[in-house]
Order: C-alpha cells, then structure tokens, then sequence
C-alpha cells in the first residue's frame, strides 16, 4: 500500500500573514475604539467660557453614555470660546434643534467634567450629522481659576474701596442740611440706624415677600416652571444680539443718569408713592372683582373666535362680488345722483317734525270730537227724522243742488218768493247788502231749535280734550 501525505491548508508565510493582520486589527480597535469604514453620528457645540473639556470625555443622556468627545479645537478670534465635537452612538438619537448641552462636573470620585445633552422637545426639527449648536444652548460651571482670574490687583483695589465706600455709607453720620427732606424719625441717623428702626416693619413686609413668592408659583402646575423656561428663551435671544444689548446697557446708563439729575422730583415721588398706593388699592380691589366676570366673558367668546377664520373666508366671495356693485360705475355713481334728494328729504323730514304733531291733534279731534258730533241725531219733536246730522247736513245739500239749477254769469243761484201779508220781518245783516226785509201771512213762530247764546271760543285749548258738543241742548220751539 503507498501512503500519501497531505499537504497544509496554509503555508508558513501565509499564517504569519494573518496572525500580523490579526495583530493590527486588535491594536487599532484597543487605541481608537472605533470600527473601521464606519463614521458615527457627530455633533457640535460652541462653549464661550473655554470649560477645561478634553478629548475622550463622556457625552451623557440622562446620566446614560451615549459617547464621548472626538475633538476640542478653538475658536478664531480673540473670544475664548471653544468648539466641542461629539461622536455619539445611535441610542443618542434623535436630537433637536432646541437641544441643551451642558459641561458639568461627576461626582467626587469620578473627578473631571462630562457633557450632558437635554435632547429637545419632540416637536422641534431633529439635526443631522455635523450639526454645530450655538453657544446660547450651552453652559459651563464656573471654574475657580477663573473666579481668581478676574479679580486682578486692580479689581482687589476696586473693591476694597467699595467696601471702604460702603462701611463710610452705612456708618457715616449726615451733615448738616443733608437729610432735611428726609422723615423727622430718621434725620441725623446714620444709614445703619435707619436700617435697624426698618426691622420693626420687617415681620409684615416678609409677610407681603411670602405672598408675593406664594404667587409666583402660579396657579397651577409647572407655571414656574414655564416661566422659567420662556425666562431662558428671552435670555437665550439677548446673547444672539450682543451689539443690541450693548446698546440698550448703554441707554439704560444714559436713562440712569438722567434721573439721577432730577433726584429731588425723584425722592418727592417717591415720598408721595405710599399715599398712590393707598388711593390705588381699592382700584385695584374693583378691578380684581371684575376679572371673575371678564374671564368668563372671554370663554364665552372663544368658540366665535375660533368660527371668525370660517366666517371671514365665506364672506370673502360676498366681498369680491360687492366691491364692483359699489364701485362708481354702480352704486357710487348712484349715490352722488341722490345727494341732492338726500338734502330735500332731510328737509322735508325736518318739516315733518313740525307736521306731524299738528297732523296728530287734527286726527284727535276729528275722532274725539267731530265724528261723534256728526253720530248724533237731532231731536225735533214730529219732524225728527231718526238719521244722524251728518247725513241730514248731505240731504240737505242734495235738496239745495236741486233748487240752485238757475243760473247765470254768477253762477247758480236759489230764488224764494214770499207771499205778501201783514207781518213784517227782517233778517240779521247779510254781508254788504244788510238786513233783508219780507211780509208774511202769519206771525213766526221763533226758531227750531231755539237760538241760544254764543258758544264760548277756546283757541288756547286743545280739540281734543274739550267736549263733544251736545247738539239737543238748545230749547225745541219757539224762540225769541
């Protein structure tokens, strides 16, 4: 039998081969931590007060790493703000816009710093890879190297002499004529004395400062919470416009310098401020009444609020269609025809003012007293007719139109012929002809009805509120 040796799968060269890769990968992945051809997500952040961060620090959600710091490089210029950027792991994500990243320091036995990221509120944008966040979005705790950098021998010597000012303030008698504008109680006090006679007032004053910190925590929950957080949005929005706020420092110096020229008028408001107060407080009591009523007013506005939007826009077809129907062409042109009728009817409205009230003491009449009249019926013994006098007025005027059918240039005319006889008798005068004269067969016999006195001529009463006249008073027979 022939044996046959086999061969290896791998020569010599080829094991030491691998085993040196093997070797490289390791080392690499030991020193770098990273996987080769992978690029993991990086962020950025700008700190102003260059915080000692260093490269290889943890980048930490809520107290979880998610990271750590690839890079710390300065920024250009002469600002001591740096730029720090952050590898981070997929579990870090998502991060927003509104996203807060803050350097802070472990515990005491983890010793350095670490970044904190506060990811954002989910409704603002995510951020892609390479996003830097601007330096209102981070904070750094206050080193003391810088604390002790500030106060140079320049400062020291600055604040000692606050210090001396302040003690030489407090302690320093007034001279003579300086308070005489002040309080009786106080004057020829020193500052610390007057505040020492203050502590009297102090319990009812922390008393107010309670309440008043009761009221900032608000009405419901996290009401200071959110008013904290627009607190940092405000500020957040100053230091992005740092030439604006140097502008308005500058104008507050200006304002403060003004009213300090005008220290007198100042210190006299200020005195007279208790008594505004005084008058003030129940002003302020009514207007807190009123609120309950206004807050109720305005629910019961909003929902015709919210239906505004939706009443504008179906009235907006009515608007496009109206503006040409109001244009010149059309109603305009209309209207500037119709302002001198306009005036006309104005005055003739004015005349009716003056008419109507006329008219209406005519109509009060004619029901009151006139129409009533014409209803009655005049009692004349065997020749009464039982018809109402009105009626008996219009038969008659029928019986005349029948004997006026002679006429001539004068136009209609009536002709009676008495018989002759012994009695003689006159009529009143009738216009410019006077009395008419005629004989009769027998003696008259008087008038029907008799003929009474004058009835009384009241112009200055009003028709409707005197009498209905009362046409069967006069005597029936014969009169004088």
């Amino acid at each position: 039998m022939r044996m046959v040796r086999h061969q290896g799968r791998f020569t010599p060269f080829q094991a030491g081969l691998i085993a040196l890769v093997v070797i490289v990968i390791f080392t690499y992945l030991g020193f770098s931590k990273d996987i080769p051809f992978t690029r993991p997500f990086e962020v950025s952040a700008l700190f102003t007060n260059a915080p000692p961060i260093q490269q290889g620090m943890a980048v930490r959600i809520a107290g979880v790493d998610v990271g750590k710091v690839s890079k710390v490089e300065a920024v250009d210029g002469d600002s001591p703000a740096v730029k720090v950027t952050m590898k981070l792991e997929d579990k870090a994500l998502p991060l927003h816009e509104d996203a807060r990243l803050k350097a802070r320091p472990r515990i005491f036995f983890e010793g350095n710093l670490f970044i904190d990221i506060n990811p954002g509120s989910p409704g603002s944008p995510e951020v892609k890879d390479g996003h830097v966040y601007a330096p209102s979005q981070t904070s750094a705790p206050v080193q003391l190297d810088q604390v002790l950098g500030i106060l140079t021998s320049n400062t020291r010597d600055d604040l000692r002499k606050l210090f001396v000012g302040y003690g030489a303030a407090i302690n320093g008698k007034p001279l003579p004529g300086e308070d005489a504008d002040q309080d009786p109680s106080t004057q020829g006090q020193t500052a610390a004395e007057s505040l020492n006679d203050s502590l009297q007032y102090s319990a009812e004053a922390l008393r107010g400062g309670a309440i008043v910190n009761d009221a900032t925590l608000g009405e419901e929950a996290h009401d200071l919470s959110k008013l904290i957080s627009g607190q940092q949005k405000v500020n957040a929005a100053l230091s992005t416009h740092e030439e604006q706020l140097k502008d308005l420092i500058t104008n507050f110096n200006v304002t403060m310098r003004a009213l300090a020229e005008e220290n007198a008028n100042l210190s006299e408001t200020i005195h007279l401020l208790p008594q505004v107060l005084e008058a003030a407080n129940p002003a302020l009591d009514n207007l807190n009444a009123a609120f309950p009523p206004l807050r109720a007013w305005a629910l019961e506005m909003v929902p015709g609020v919210k239906e505004t939007p939706a009443t504008i826009a179906a009235g907006l077809p009515w608007l496009r269609q109206a503006r040409p129907l109001l244009s010149q062409a059309e109603l305009g042109g209309l209207v500037q025809q119709l302002k001198p009728a306009v005036a006309d009817f104005a005055e003739f409205t004015d005349g009716q003012v003056q008419l109507l009230p006329q008219l209406d003491l005519f109509n009060r009449c004619q029901l009151g007293v006139v129409l009533p009249m014409g209803d009655e019926v005049v009692q004349d013994g065997n020749l009464t007719t039982g018809l109402p006098n009105y009626q008996e007025f219009w038969q008659t005027m029928v019986g005349l139109a029948g004997e006026s059918q002679n006429f001539d240039g004068n136009g209609s005319y009536v002709r009676f012929q008495a018989g002759g006889g012994g009695y003689t008798a006159q009529t009143p005068p009738v216009g410019a002809a006077g009395p008419l004269h005629t004989a009769l067969t027998a003696p008259p016999l008087g008038t029907r009805p008799a003929r009474t006195a004058k009835p009384p001529y009241k112009p200055n009463v009003a028709c409707h509120t005197q009498r209905v006249p009362d046409l069967n008073a006069a005597k029936i027979g014969a009169g004088p």
